[in-house]
C-alpha cells in the first residue's frame, strides 16, 4: 500500500502531517509497518560486526522508527482530540502491540550490551556534552525498563506492560464515554436562572446535537467542580450537576473505578520486579525531585496552611448561606462555587461574568498570547489558511522568530466536542531535531464551549489562563534547538514539563499585556480601570479551595502509587474493596477529607494518572509552581527588560529541552537553587 500518507515523510511545510489524505483504514498498516521497521533496524545495530560507537549506536538508534513516530504522533492526538469508534477500536488493538514494541527494544540483551559497553567507556569517547547526556539517559531508560532482569523476570514484565497498556486504553475511552453519558438534560429554561446568556445558547445547542431539541444541556468537564455551579441558582440543579460529576466511573455502570484498582496493583508489581519499593519511587527516580521523601515533605508542608486557609473559607461561605437562604442548611459541595461568587460579588464589587464581553477568544489569542510572545521573545505568528488541520475547526500558524527565520507550526484547537476528551494539552506532530533536521509542529487542545454560530467566543478568565498555559507548553515546542529528538522540547522530566507553561501564565494579568487584549468585543472599549483593580484584588481570593482541591488530587494519585507489591499479596491493599473505599481512606489519611471540597480530580475520572503520564507526577504542577513564582520574581526583578529575561530564559532553558540537567538550566538563570517562598506567599499560605 504505497499510497498511504505516513511511508513517507510529508512534502508539506514543516513536515506538517497530509490530514487531507489521511483515513482511519491508514493507520493499523502504518502502525504495523513502522514497527517492522524500527525491528529490522535494531536488529542491524545489534548484528553491527564493528565494535560499538556512539554513531553506530546511540545515533542509530535516534534515526530508528520513524515511521512508527510519524503515525503515533498524529494518532495520540487524534485519539484524544477527535475520537470516534474507529480510533477507539484501533487504539484498543495496538496499545499492547505497543507495548510490546518497546519491550523488544528495552530487553534486547544484545542491544542493552552494546550500550553498556559504550557507557563503561563514556570518558574515552568524543563526544560533546550533549552526547554524553544521551548515552547517559539512553543507559538509564533501558535499565529503569528492566533490561537487567532474568528471562523470567522479564517474561512477566512483557505481561504486565502488555496489560497496563490495554487498561490505560480503556480508561481513557470509558472515561470519555462516562462524562458524555452523565450530561445533564433539562426540560426547562428556569433550571438554568443564573447562567449568562452565552452559556445557555450552547446549552441548547448541546441538547439539539445531542437529539433533544428544546432541551438544554450541560455538558460536563473533566473536573469535580462544574464551571456552572458558579452561577445556577436553582440548588437542586446544582446538586444533580455535581452528583453526576462526581459519580463518573463508579458504580454498578462505571469501570473506570475499578479498572483504576487494576492499573494500581499491577504498576505496584512492576514496580517491585524492577526493584523499587513502589510504583512511586520508581516514577520519582528520574524527576528533579529524586527522592519520595521529597516530594511527601513538600505535600506535607503545603496541607495544613492550606486546609486552614479552606475551613475559614468554608465559614464565611455558610455564614453567608445561612443570611442568602434566612435557612440553617449545611453548606455541600455543589454550593461552594455558587456562595463564593455571591461573597466574591459582595467583598469586591466584581461578578466574574462582567469580564467575559472582554475576553473574546480571537482578541485574547492575537492581541494577548501572541502578542505576549512577541514582547518577551520577539517571534511573530502569522495564521496560514492554506494549511489544514486534522478538524475542521482546528487552525494553522506560522511562527516566525524576531530575525524573521522560520521556526515551526502551531496548530490551535479550541473548542469542546463530544469527540474529544476533557481538559487542555499539548501534543508534538514533529519534533525538532538537527540529527534528522526537522522543525517543531506542536498543537494546542482546549475544551472552550463553542459558541452558536455567528455569535463571539467569549471566555471566563479560567479559560485565558489555560491559553496562556498550553501556549507556554507549546514555546516550549517551538523553541527547541537541539541535536537529537530524545531532547527534544518538552522531552524533561515530568515535575519539570509544566514549569515553563506556568511561568507563561504571567503574561495573562500584565498591565501592557492586558490592556492590549481586554476590549469590549462589540465596542472594542478597554477593561475599565476598575475592573481590572477589582480583578487583581480578588486573585488571592478562595487560595484555600484551589490549593485544597489540588492537593487532595495530587495526595489521591501518590496514595494509589505507594501501593506495594506486598501490600496486595497480604491484603492490605485488595482491589476487590473498591476504589471509592480506598479514596475515602486515603484523604482522610492525608488530613484533607474536606467533604465540601472533593479532589480536582475522582479516581474514576482521573486521566492524567490511570490514561496519560502523570502516574504518580501529578504533584509536578506544584513541583513546577516553585520554579514558576522564583522565576515570575526574577522576570521582574532587576534593570533588565523582559525583552532581555525573554531572551536568556530561552537560550538557557526553553531551547534546551532535556539535553541539559533541567534544575541546572533553571539555576544558570537564576543564579541559585530554587526557593519555596515566593510559592507561599503567593498561595497566602504563610504565617
Amino acid at each position: 500500500m504505497t499510497s498511504n500518507p505516513f511511508f513517507t515523510r510529508s512534502p508539506l511545510p514543516y513536515e506538517l502531517p497530509e490530514f487531507a489524505k489521511i483515513g482511519d483504514e491508514d493507520y493499523l498498516p502504518a502502525f504495523e509497518r513502522g514497527m517492522a521497521e524500527q525491528l529490522a533496524e535494531i536488529a542491524a545495530i545489534t548484528s553491527e560486526v564493528e565494535a560499538p560507537t556512539f554513531g553506530n549506536v546511540i545515533v542509530a538508534l535516534e534515526c530508528s522508527g520513524a515511521l512508527l513516530k510519524r503515525v503515533s504522533n498524529v494518532f495520540d492526538n487524534i485519539a484524544g482530540a477527535d475520537s470516534s469508534a474507529r480510533s477507539d477500536a484501533i487504539a484498543a488493538e495496538v496499545s499492547p502491540k505497543l507495548a510490546a514494541h518497546t519491550d523488544a527494544i528495552h530487553l534486547d540483551p544484545k542491544l542493552f550490551d552494546r550500550i553498556e559497553t559504550l557507557y563503561a567507556r563514556r570518558d574515552e569517547l568524543d563526544i560533546d556534552a550533549e552526547e554524553r547526556r544521551l548515552l547517559e539517559q539512553y543507559r538509564l531508560r533501558f535499565r529503569r525498563a528492566g533490561a537487567g532482569l532474568d528471562a523470567e523476570k522479564q517474561g512477566r514484565l512483557r505481561a504486565i506492560n502488555a496489560e497496563l497498556a490495554a487498561a490505560g486504553t480503556e480508561f481513557g475511552q470509558a472515561n470519555l464515554a462516562a462524562s458524555n453519558a452523565a450530561t445533564l438534560i433539562l426540560d426547562d429554561v428556569s433550571e438554568l436562572a443564573g447562567l449568562d446568556a452565552s452559556t445557555l445558547s450552547s446549552a441548547a445547542q448541546n441538547a439539539e446535537s445531542l437529539g433533544h431539541p428544546g432541551k438544554w444541556a450541560l455538558r460536563l468537564q473533566n473536573t469535580s467542580n462544574q464551571p456552572v455551579l458558579a452561577g445556577l441558582s436553582d440548588r437542586e440543579v446544582r446538586r444533580r450537576v455535581m452528583v453526576a460529576s462526581l459519580g463518573r466511573g463508579f458504580g454498578t455502570e462505571g469501570i473506570t473505578g475499578a479498572l483504576a484498582t487494576r492499573i494500581a496493583a499491577l504498576r505496584a508489581e512492576r514496580a517491585a520486579l524492577l526493584g523499587y519499593p513502589d510504583h512511586a519511587a520508581y516514577a520519582v527516580e528520574d524527576q528533579t525531585a529524586g527522592t519520595v521523601s521529597a516530594v511527601e515533605d513538600l505535600l506535607a508542608r503545603l496541607v495544613p496552611p492550606a486546609v486552614a486557609n479552606a475551613r475559614g473559607e468554608a465559614a464565611e461561605l455558610a455564614a453567608a448561606m445561612r443570611e442568602g437562604t434566612g435557612q440553617e442548611v449545611e453548606l455541600r459541595s455543589w454550593d461552594w462555587q455558587f456562595w463564593s461568587e455571591k461573597l466574591r460579588v459582595e467583598r469586591f464589587s466584581f461578578d466574574a461574568a462582567a469580564l467575559r464581553p472582554y475576553l473574546e477568544l480571537e482578541q485574547v489569542l492575537r492581541d494577548g498570547v501572541f502578542y505576549a510572545a512577541e514582547q518577551v521573545y520577539g517571534i511573530t505568528v502569522r495564521e496560514r489558511g492554506d494549511l489544514i488541520g486534522y478538524h475542521p475547526e482546528v487552525r494553522v500558524f506560522e511562527v516566525f522568530d524576531a530575525d524573521g527565520e522560520p521556526l515551526g507550526l502551531f496548530l490551535g484547537d479550541f473548542f469542546t466536542r463530544p469527540s474529544k476528551r476533557g481538559g487542555a494539552w499539548m501534543n508534538e506532530l514533529v519534533g525538532q531535531s538537527k540529527l534528522l533536521g526537522q522543525k517543531p509542529v506542536v498543537v494546542n487542545n482546549l475544551n472552550i464551549v463553542k459558541p452558536p454560530e455567528g455569535e463571539a467566543a467569549l471566555l471566563t478568565w479560567g479559560n485565558v489562563r489555560t491559553l496562556f498555559h498550553e501556549f507556554g507548553h507549546a514555546l516550549h515546542g517551538l523553541f527547541s534547538n537541539v541535536g537529537y529528538p530524545f531532547f527534544s522540547g518538552t522531552e524533561v522530566p515530568r515535575d519539570f514539563v509544566e514549569f515553563p507553561s506556568q511561568v507563561n501564565e504571567m503574561w495573562m494579568s500584565r498591565p501592557e499585556i492586558l490592556a492590549n487584549y481586554a476590549k469590549h468585543f462589540e465596542t472594542g472599549a478597554p477593561m475599565p480601570a476598575e475592573l481590572v483593580e477589582r480583578m487583581a484584588a480578588t486573585e488571592r481570593f478562595g487560595e484555600g479551595f484551589r490549593t485544597v482541591e489540588y492537593l487532595a488530587a495530587a495526595l489521591l494519585d501518590w496514595a494509589w502509587h505507594r501501593i506495594s507489591a506486598a501490600d496486595v499479596r497480604s491484603g492490605v491493599f485488595d482491589p476487590g474493596v473498591g476504589a471509592e473505599a480506598f479514596e475515602d481512606a486515603a484523604l482522610r489519611k492525608a488530613g484533607i477529607a474536606l467533604a465540601a471540597i472533593p479532589p480536582r480530580y475522582r479516581t474514576g475520572y482521573f486521566a492524567h494518572i490511570f490514561s496519560g503520564g502523570y502516574a504518580a507526577s501529578y504533584y509536578s504542577y506544584i513541583w513546577s509552581e516553585v520554579l514558576d513564582a522564583d522565576t515570575t520574581r526574577w522576570f521582574t526583578d532587576g534593570d533588565a527588560s523582559i525583552r532581555e529575561k525573554g531572551e536568556r530564559f530561552r537560550r538557557e532553558l526553553l531551547s534546551r529541552g532535556g539535553s541539559v540537567d533541567p534544575l541546572g538550566a533553571f539555576e544558570a538563570i537564576r543564579g541559585r537553587a530554587p526557593e519555596i517562598e515566593p510559592l507561599l506567599i503567593r498561595r497566602g499560605l504563610t504565617v
